[in-house]
Order: structure tokens, then sequence, then C-alpha cells
């Protein structure tokens, strides 16, 4: 710990205060939009995909922005700024339209921040190694997810599941928001822009190409997978009751923490493409105890869900890693991608969903998902 830069030990401290207000909406907010506003699950899902959409999409402007100019520190605290002003203004909405505007926007605040952060955060690590820097920060990271479900959980429980109370949690969300706002502002500084600044270029070789290629079964994979607030409605229409919704968040959250660095070391020895058929069977095994449809079994796929959003992620990020030569231009690409097929997966799903019912929503989700599982064993020994 006493080797850890003190900028990074403060960006910590954000992520901790930000992360538990968005984990204080992340649980409740599917089921307000759907029970409360009484929007259906077609209109959520446009939600959700404008929300993927706008976060995802940001990240390569504001990186390349960061690289080019100089500017980091201005977009990290412009986007917290962002994300803490638009989350309370949730409170206020009445129809999806106006839920799906303010979750963009502050979905906007996190695309700005991302990546100058993690430069941020690279920066100050050379000393003591990106490896730490990074564990440490995402260990923070998670811990505010964690302590944000909680309090939902503990506001739930003590005021009921009233629309008086969800409204209250959305408001609330301004004081975790404001004080990790107040951190980065005055305890975080800037890094030199000699370290930063001059020309970028954007090209692909011809390793760049086939890395990307590589990486095909896991958009698809992200076209097919339901988006964390499908799962929430599931648990509610099986009768979950939604003061134990945050616990189920708990659940996939706290296998993240525990399992994150495991599947690091275990990328290292037996390979990303080996993980990513681990990843690939829990995905398709969440998706086919959701079809189930029993309370049971949609808490055990809570615990995939987060095997496998992890497992995943790291994986893919190593494979870039490892593979590209231009590592920057195809991190951009990979999360333009996911961008364009989680955001097409959620409308998708929210459609079939509210025309054809939760039944063939969650079986074309399922099939998918095991056809693209099977087509990437089919095709292991290629990539």
């Amino acid at each position: 710990m006493k080797k850890i830069d003190k900028n990074v030990v403060a960006l910590g401290w954000v992520s901790f205060f930000t992360d538990m207000a968005s984990a204080m909406i992340n649980p409740i907010l599917p089921v307000f939009v759907v029970t409360i506003l009484h929007q259906s699950m077609a209109e959520l899902g446009m939600v959700v995909a404008a929300a993927t959409f706008v976060s995802y999409m940001l990240r390569i402007l504001s990186g390349y922005i960061s690289d080019r100019f100089g500017i980091v520190k201005p977009l990290v605290v412009g986007g917290y700024t962002l994300s803490a002003l638009c989350k309370p203004l949730l409170g206020f909405t009445h129809d999806y339209k106006s839920v799906a505007v303010l979750r963009s926007l502050e979905r906007f605040g996190k695309g700005l921040r991302s990546a100058p952060k993690d430069l941020m955060l690279a920066s100050y690590g050379e000393k003591s190694g990106a490896g730490k820097t990074f564990g440490f920060h995402k260990t923070l990271d998670i811990a505010g997810e964690l302590a944000g479900a909680v309090i939902v959980l503990l506001i739930l429980y003590s005021f009921g599941e009233y629309e008086e109370t969800i409204r209250g949690i959305f408001f609330a969300t301004l004081i975790p928001g404001l004080i990790g706002l107040f951190i980065v502002l005055f305890f975080v500084r800037d890094i030199p822009k000699a370290a930063h600044s001059g020309p970028i270029g954007f090209r692909l070789t011809a390793k760049d190409k086939k890395t990307i290629r590589s990486l095909i079964f896991y958009f698809l994979f992200l076209l097919f997978m339901f988006n964390e607030a499908f799962f929430t409605i599931q648990a509610k229409d099986v009768g979950i009751p939604m003061v134990l919704i945050p616990v189920l968040f708990i659940v996939s959250t706290s296998i993240q923490t525990l399992t994150s660095y495991l599947f690091g070391v275990w990328i290292d020895r037996v390979g990303a493409k080996r993980i990513l058929v681990f990843s690939y069977l829990c995905g398709t095994a969440a998706q086919g105890l959701l079809y189930l449809q029993k309370p049971l079994f949609t808490w055990v796929s809570f615990a995939f869900l987060g095997l496998f959003s992890v497992s995943s992620l790291n994986a893919n990020r190593s494979i870039i890693a490892n593979r590209a030569e231009n590592r920057g231009s195809v991190y951009g690409i990979f999360y333009a991608l996911v961008a364009i097929f989680a955001a097409l997966g959620a409308y998708i799903s929210g459609f079939v969903w509210d025309h054809l019912g939760i039944d063939m929503a969650t079986l074309l989700a399922l099939g998918g998902t095991s056809a693209v599982f099977v087509s990437y064993l089919l095709s292991l020994e290629k990539l």
C-alpha cells in the first residue's frame, strides 16, 4: 500500500463513491421503468441500448483527445461531474424517453472520463507497476459497487418498495457523486503534458486486423446475451421481491471481485482462448437458467453472469495486449464494436420480449449464445 501513488489512491476513492452511486441505481432502474413508469420491455431495451452505445463509443474520442491534445484531467473532471449530476435527476423522470436521455448523459460522462482516467493511472503507476496500480484501483471500484448494492438493500428493506422510496434513492446518489467529484478536483493532480502529448496515427496492420477478427465471437455473444437489466426484470417476473434484487447484484459483483485476479493468472498460464471457452459456457449457462423460469435458478444465473463478465473481458483485453501492434487503435475498435453489438442486442431482446413474450426472448438468447459457443469451439484452432 505504501508504494501506491497517492493519486492512484485518490482516484480509487473517486471510483469507490462514483460506483457506489451507480450501484444504487442499477438494481432498481429496470424495475422502475417497467413497473413504476409502466413502460414496455421494448422501451426498456431502447434505454439500455442508448446508454450502452454512448458509453462505449465515446471512449474512442476521449482517448484520442487525451493523446493528441494533452487534455486529461479536465476530461476526467467533466465526466465525473456529468455523472454526479445526472443520476439524481432520474428521480424526476416520468417516461422512458426522459430516463433514456439522462441515462445516456450519465453514460456520456463515463465514456468521457474512462480513457483519460486509465491514462492517468498508467502514468502514476510507472514506478510501482501498472498491474499493482490497476489492481488496487479495481479493488476500490468493485468495493464501491458492493457498498451501493448493500445501501439499496437496506433502504428497500427499511422503507418498502414504494415509488417514493425508489425516487428517494435516485436523489440520494447526489451525495456519493459529489464526494467523488470533490476528491478528483482537489486531491488528484493532472499528469505532465509532455508525458502524453503528441500526434498519434490511426492505422491497422495485418496483425491488428487478425486480432479484431479473432474477437468476433465475443461481439456475437453480446448480441444474444441478456443485459443485466433484462436479468433484473426476469428476476422480478419469477417472483423475487424487489428488496432482494440488490442481493442478486451483490452475488454477481462479489464473484467478479473474488475471481478477477485468478482469471488473470489462469490466462497467463493456459491462454486466453481456453478461458473464453469457460466464459462462453458460463454465459450460456446463465441464459439457460433464466429460461427455466425458477427463482432458485435465477439466483444461480447471476453467479454465472458474474463469471462470464469478468473472465471474458479479462481474456479479450489480454488477447489485444498480446497480439495487436497498434493497441490503442485496436482497443478503441474493440469498445466501439462492443457498443454496437450490445446496444443492438438490448434493442432486439426488448422488442422480442415485448411482442412475443419472455419465453421467446429467453429462448432466442439461449439459442443464440449456444450457437456462438459451439461455433467458437469448432473454430478454436484457427483463432
